[in-house]
C-alpha cells in the first residue's frame, strides 16, 4: 500500500492570507486598547476641566479685602455714661466711628454724595465686627487702634481684579471716585487680603462679603446624623433578613425586585413623599434636619440594603456550615461570624449611601430647606439648609461675589465627598478578609 501524506498544518497556518487575518486581529485588539485609553483620557480630562473651572472660579472667595482704620474708640460714642453696661456697648454707633476714620483719611471729601459714596466701601458688617471687639475687650474704650474692617463685595472684586477699568462708569457698580480712593488706599499700603475665614464662620447673608458656609454644613451634619441613624440600623436588618433567614417565594421576590427599583427612581420622588407625609400628614416642621434626614433616609435605604446583601452574599457558605456544626444557632451563626465578616462591605456601601445623599438637592427643595436662614441651626427642628442647596441659592444670585463663594461652596462639598469616598476605601482594605 501506498502511504498518504499527512497535510502540512504548519503551511496553512504560515500561509499570506492567515498571516493577513492575524495582522487584522492585531491591528483590532490594538484599535479597540486606543479607544479604551482615549475614554478614559477623555474623561479624565473632561474632569479635569471641570475641576480647574471651578477651581478658577472659586478659590478667590477663600480670601477677603479688608482695609486698614485708625478707629477711635470715643467713649462718648461707645459708653457715655461709663458704666461699661453691655448693652449699652451693644447699642452704640459704630457706624459713626468707621465713618470718622474714613472722613480723616480723606479730608478733601466734603460734598454729601462723596462721603455717602466714600462710607459704602465698608461692608454693612463692619460696624458689628468692631461691636464684637468691643464687647470682647472694653478695654479698648478710649484707645485709639489700628483695626482691619471689612469692606464691600464690590471693592473686594474691584482688588481681585474682576472690575474692568475700562468700561465706562455707569455700566459698573464701583465709581471713579471709589477706584480713586482705593488706589490711594492701596498706596498707603492700608489694603490687605487676608484668609477669608467668615466664610465658615457665618452663616448665610444677603451682602455677599458677609455669607458664609455655617448655617449650610451645620444644616448637613445634622441632615446626615438623622439619616444614618434611621437608615443604617433599617437597611442592615433588612439586609440580613432578606438574605438569611427569608424563605425563597413570590412574596420575597417581589420585595427584592422592588429594593432594586426603589434604588432607580429620581430622587425628587422621595422630597413628594416627604412633602406629602411627613409634612402634611404628621405636621413635622418644614426646612428641618429632621424632615430632610427623613427623606434622605428613604432614598438611602435601598443603597445599604443592596450593598449589605452583597457583603453577606460575599462571606463563605464554609464560615456559617462551620458554625452550625459547632452547634451554634442560626442567629449566633449571622450575629457572631457573618455579620462581622460582612461589616466592612456594609461599611463602605453605607457610606458611598452617605455622600449620596449629602450630594443631593431636588428632595430638600421639595421640603424647604431653600429657606433664607442667617445663623446656624441649633438642633434636629431649627430652620437650615443643606450644602447643595446653598449652591442652588447662591447661583441663582448674579452678583459677583455670589458667583465665586458658589464656585467656593462646590468645592468645599466636593471635598466632603471625596473624604467620604476615601475613607470608604479604606474601611474596605482595612478590615478585607480574604478566604
Amino acid at each position: 500500500m501506498t502511504d498518504i501524506a499527512a497535510p502540512d498544518r504548519s503551511a496553512v497556518h504560515t500561509s499570506e492570507a492567515a498571516s493577513r487575518r492575524l495582522n487584522k486581529r492585531y491591528a483590532a485588539e490594538r484599535r479597540f486598547k486606543a479607544y479604551g485609553i482615549a475614554a478614559v483620557l477623555a474623561a479624565l480630562g473632561m474632569l479635569a476641566f471641570l475641576l480647574v473651572t471651578i477651581a478658577a472660579k472659586g478659590y478667590t472667595a477663600f480670601i477677603q479685602t479688608e482695609a486698614v482704620l485708625e478707629i477711635e474708640f470715643d467713649p462718648q460714642v461707645i459708653d457715655p455714661s461709663g458704666a461699661r453696661d453691655p448693652a449699652a456697648l451693644a447699642g452704640a454707633n459704630y457706624q459713626s466711628l468707621i465713618s470718622r476714620s474714613l472722613y480723616a483719611l480723606f479730608p478733601d471729601v466734603t460734598d454729601r454724595r462723596g462721603r455717602t459714596e466714600l462710607r459704602r466701601m465698608v461692608s454693612a458688617g463692619a460696624q458689628y465686627e468692631l461691636r464684637d471687639l468691643v464687647l470682647q475687650n472694653p478695654d479698648l474704650i478710649g484707645t485709639r487702634q489700628e483695626v482691619s474692617v471689612l469692606l464691600r463685595s464690590d471693592i473686594d472684586q474691584l482688588n481681585k481684579g474682576h472690575v474692568n477699568r475700562a468700561v465706562p462708569e455707569g455700566r459698573r457698580k464701583v465709581s471713579d471716585r471709589q477706584i480713586e480712593w482705593f488706589d490711594a488706599l492701596v498706596a498707603s499700603d492700608r489694603i490687605r487680603a487676608p484668609f477669608n475665614a467668615r466664610l465658615f464662620s457665618n452663616a448665610d447673608s444677603r451682602d455677599p462679603e458677609l455669607a458664609g458656609l455655617l448655617g449650610a454644613i451645620t444644616g448637613s451634619f445634622y441632615t446626615l446624623i438623622v439619616c444614618l441613624a434611621l437608615s443604617f440600623p433599617i437597611g442592615v436588618a433588612a439586609a440580613i433578613y432578606l438574605e438569611e433567614f427569608a424563605p425563597k417565594n413570590r412574596f420575597t421576590d417581589l420585595i427584592e425586585v422592588n429594593i432594586n427599583n426603589l434604588a432607580a427612581i429620581p430622587s425628587i420622588i422621595f422630597g413628594l413623599l416627604g412633602l406629602a407625609v411627613f409634612i402634611q400628614i404628621f405636621g413635622l416642621p418644614r426646612s428641618a434636619p429632621l424632615v430632610g434626614g427623613m427623606v434622605l433616609s428613604l432614598m438611602t435605604l435601598p443603597t445599604i440594603i443592596i450593598a449589605a446583601r452583597a457583603a453577606l452574599k460575599a462571606v463563605p457558605p464554609s464560615i456559617r456550615e462551620a458554625a452550625l456544626g459547632m452547634g451554634a444557632s442560626k442567629v449566633q451563626t449571622v450575629v457572631h461570624h457573618v455579620l462581622p465578616l460582612a461589616m466592612p462591605g456594609i461599611l463602605t456601601g453605607t457610606i458611598i449611601g452617605m455622600a449620596q445623599a449629602l450630594g443631593e438637592t431636588a428632595p430638600l427643595l421639595m421640603i424647604g430647606m431653600n429657606a433664607f436662614i442667617v445663623s446656624a441651626p441649633e438642633g434636629l427642628t431649627s430652620p437650615a439648609t443643606a450644602l447643595p442647596v446653598q449652591v442652588y441659592i447662591w447661583a441663582d444670585s448674579p452678583e459677583r461675589g455670589f458667583v465665586e463663594r458658589t464656585s467656593a461652596a462646590i468645592l468645599v462639598l466636593l471635598t466632603f465627598l471625596v473624604f467620604m469616598n476615601g475613607a470608604a476605601v479604606w474601611l474596605r482594605k482595612r478590615f478585607e478578609r480574604r478566604w
